[in-house]
């Protein structure tokens, strides 16, 4: 059963979530009804899922390279500067 709900929005905000729901085929009711129940899941993370560029850089680095990243920092300064 749906339920009709009020909302006061700032209007700038209301009108870039209409263009983004219109870009995306989905209605603005249908675009808050699932933010709120992603919101509100039993499985819903305290931390949302990573954006595209934290995914785009992910394994920048070595493995072992961000253990001991003194030692990593170091010998990269000693390469940037004995030239």
């Amino acid at each position: 059963m749906d339920y009709k709900l009020t909302l006061s929005i700032d209007n700038q905000i209301v009108e870039r979530a209409k263009r983004y729901a219109k870009n995306r085929n989905i209605s603005l009711s249908k675009l808050i009804e699932r933010y709120l129940e992603f919101l509100t899941t039993d499985g819903a993370s305290e931390y949302p899922e990573a954006g595209p560029l934290v995914k785009s850089i992910s394994g920048v680095l070595e493995p072992d390279a961000a253990k001991d990243y003194k030692k990593t920092y170091k010998a990269h300064l000693k390469k940037k500067y004995s030239r």
